[in-house]
This record gives C-alpha cells, structure tokens and sequence, in this order.
C-alpha cells in the first residue's frame, strides 16, 4: 500500500492514523485520539524509519512509559560484531525499547544493516563516528558535504534516529576556552565536530546544513536527536552557562525541524547534582516547546567508578519523574571501558528500575499494575507468582536457590520469624510457631 505522509509527525497533522501509531497507542493504554495531537505537536515522537520494516514501534513522550535506549557497538580495541549481537539479543530480552550502534571501528555498515534488517527495537546511529571510518580519511580532510553524505547513507540503511551535534557553533569554541569548565567537552561527537572546526576554520556542518539535513529525515522519516555537545562531564558542570547556550540553540532548531514535519527527541546532560535535575527538565521543556528529553544518567556524583549504573539511575529515576522521556542506560563500565554482555545486563536492569520507579511516581496508565500484583504473590508467599512479577526473574530465582531456607513458606534471612508468614497465621486464627 502506498504511503500517503511523510513522517510520523506529517502522518498525525493531517489526522492520517499510522500504523505505528496504532500501535503505540494500544501499547500507551490511549486512543488513538488522544495519541495523535501529541504527536501532531512533537511532544511524542515514534521513531520509524519507512524503511526499516521489521520495527516494533514505540513512543516517546514525558507521558508515555519511560523508555530505554541501549548503547552498544565496536571500538579498535573490541572489535568482535558476534559479541555486539549477543548484546543487542540479550538488551531486547530485558526489555530495552532501542539500540544505538556506536561502532568506531572497522566497516561499520553490515553491522548496521543487519540491525534495521533483524532488530525490532528503534536503531540509532551517531553520524560524525562514522564518517572518519566510513571514508577512512583524517578528521580535518573531511568536508561539509562528507559529513552529510553520511546522514544520508545511515537514512538509507534504515536507522531510526541520529544523534547530531547541531547545536555547537564557533561561538562555543571561544566560550570553552574562556569559561572554568573542569571537563571541557565530552561528548565523544561534539568534541569531533569542536576539533574539526578548529581545525578547518569552518562552522559546525550539522548547523550550517540544518535544512539540507530536515529535507533526508523527512525524506525517510528519520528522528533527529539533537546532541548536547557541551553537556556537563562533572558535577561541577552542570548547569552551566555553556550547557544552557547550547540548548537555547537547539531549541530553535526543534521548531525549524516541526516546520518540516521533522521528529525531534533533545538529548540531555550527564553529570547533574540531583537537587539541579528537576530544574534541568523544566528549562529543557520550556526552551524546547515540550520535544521529549533524552538523558544519559543522569549521574549524580563523579566518584563510583565501576558502580555509575547506580548513580545514573538514581538521577534518571528523578529526571524522568520531572519530565525526561527517554533514558540512556550506564553500565558498570561507564568510564572503564567498552562494557561486556553482564555489564549491559546491569546497566538495562538499573534504567528499568529508575524509568519504572518514575513512571509510577508520574501516574502512567498501568505502572503500577505489576508492583500490586507483587504485592498480592508476596502477602500469600507464592514464590512462582513473585518471580513472573520481577524485572529479572532469573537472577532473584538463583539468589533464593543459593540460600535454601528450611521451610519453603519462608526465606533464609527471617525464617520463621517472617512477618508476612506470622500475619497470615494470626489473621486465620492459627498459631504462630516460632521455635
């Protein structure tokens, strides 16, 4: 059947009811009426690239579930695409709703097509990566026009979305070298385009060629994610003059990017103190027009290396109760090195936590539907009921298999001293043995 729209958002505008957006509102528990003028305004996208056909849809919104993305992809030192693939089977397993190939290595395209080909979760890419491998030149021999070709080439390969790094301009180069920033720039893409511009002399690409850069999304129906190249590395950061100038910027690009049907998700800080964070998300919904947040972490303190997993959820758990959207997970190896297949397990299962804990504090249709059934296995001690309950079923089983209590109505902390076990005798009138 011919398609009939453009994008997402053309779709929604002219009350034309996707697919996709049928089925996101099913998975949202909304009518499709209540789905569309959100989308409509961009303050939901659904990432969906008309080419990458075997997508399982999803919606991202501050009133939507919260979702997580999952960053994965080779580097010069662990180059081994089967292990990535493990890892793009075992984030789905868990739950994670999108993938973002970071590949800095190697011919970065096969792995990416197989992704759009196979994955049902949104795929995301980082442009600038690639551009360096994808024609093996140095970063200041490249032109504005091989940076945009690379836009088009992973729009053409079927990715969902792309981060790019539109909103830093010479302007920030001057304000980085005259500001006390402890971090300077850690984006791994903005410090690419930051060192292309010093070298070259030229303006950002990304920035210069914004409308060139609409015309491909809304050609294939690509989100944009507009990266915040100046996010704050520390804490000492956050908040600071170069972060909020850079999203003032990328709030005018969102509207330019509406006026063409264009999706847009703005991508957030990384190291925020957490009395600062709610604040982060109110000026990111007023700059932006309410376009979903999306955050790495945030982490809250700069000193648990090898437990960041920890300090990012408990940042994204406040985030997204103020209004972040989206969370990009953090593993144990955040800051140490490319994370292995059970580091990515830890770092999707902490993300579920803080995105579910925040969806039940927003209020979210149904986020607190599978904590009341926990709650009703847990009164009866019904063990198998409690584990179909759980976000990782597999490791509470092995934890309770490890330590075998000597009575199966109890665990090997209480025993029978368990609350749960003595309330449920006393209440039916039988007597509590202790001893």
């Amino acid at each position: 059947m011919e398609r009939n729209y453009t994008t997402q958002m053309d779709a929604a505008r002219r009350g034309i009811v996707t697919k996709e957006l049928k089925i996101v509102a099913e998975k949202e528990r909304m009518t499709v009426e209540e789905l569309m003028p959100l989308v409509a305004s961009g303050k939901v996208v659904i990432p969906a690239n008309r080419l990458h056909t075997c997508i399982n849809p999803e919606g991202v919104g501050s009133m939507l579930r919260t979702k997580i993305n999952v960053n994965l992809g080779v580097s010069r030192d662990c180059k081994d695409y089967d292990v990535e693939m493990q890892k793009v089977q075992s984030a789905i397993d868990l739950g994670a709703e999108a993938i973002m190939d970071l590949s800095s290595h190697g011919n970065t395209q096969p792995f990416r097509q197989k992704l759009t080909r196979e994955c049902s979760a949104l795929i995301g890419t980082v442009p600038v990566y690639d551009a360096v491998i994808h024609y093996q030149r140095d970063l200041d021999t490249l032109t504005a026009k091989d940076f945009i070709d690379v836009v088009r080439l992973h729009a053409e390969d079927g990715v969902d979305f792309v981060t790019l790094h539109c909103g830093i301009t010479r302007k920030t180069i001057d304000q980085i070298k005259k500001l006390d920033r402890k971090m300077n720039i850690v984006s791994r893409g903005g410090s690419l385009i930051f060192a292309w511009m010093c070298m070259t002399g030229e303006e950002n690409p990304f920035y210069e060629h914004f409308d060139e850069i609409l015309d491909i999304c809304r050609e294939y129906d690509v989100t944009i994610s507009l990266g915040d190249a100046c996010r704050p590395g520390c804490v000492a950061d956050a908040t600071d003059a170069c972060q909020i100038e850079e999203l003032v910027r990328i709030g005018e690009l969102t509207k330019r990017a509406w006026e063409k049907d264009v999706q847009v998700i703005v991508e957030g800080p990384g190291h925020v103190p957490m009395n600062q964070i709610a604040a982060n998300m109110q000026v990111q919904q007023t700059i932006c027009g309410g376009a979903p947040f999306y955050c790495l972490g945030p982490l809250v303190t700069d000193i648990a290396p090898g437990y960041d997993h920890i300090t990012a959820a408990i940042g994204g758990a406040i985030a997204a109760m103020n209004g972040c959207a989206f969370l990009c997970y953090v593993t144990p190896a955040e800051h140490l090195a490319l994370p292995n297949v059970d580091d990515v397990k830890q770092g999707i299962i902490a993300s579920r936590i803080a995105a579910h804990a925040a969806d039940i504090a927003k209020g979210v249709r149904g986020a607190r539907e599978m904590d009341d059934k926990m709650a009703d296995a847990r009164r009866v001690l019904d063990w198998e009921a409690q584990w179909k309950c759980a976000i990782d079923p597999e490791t509470a089983k092995a934890i309770r298999a490890d330590r075998t209590p000597e009575f199966d109505d109890t665990c090997s902390m209480c025993g029978k001293f368990c609350a749960v076990r003595s309330m449920n005798k006393a209440l039916n009138g039988e007597k509590v043995d202790i001893l």
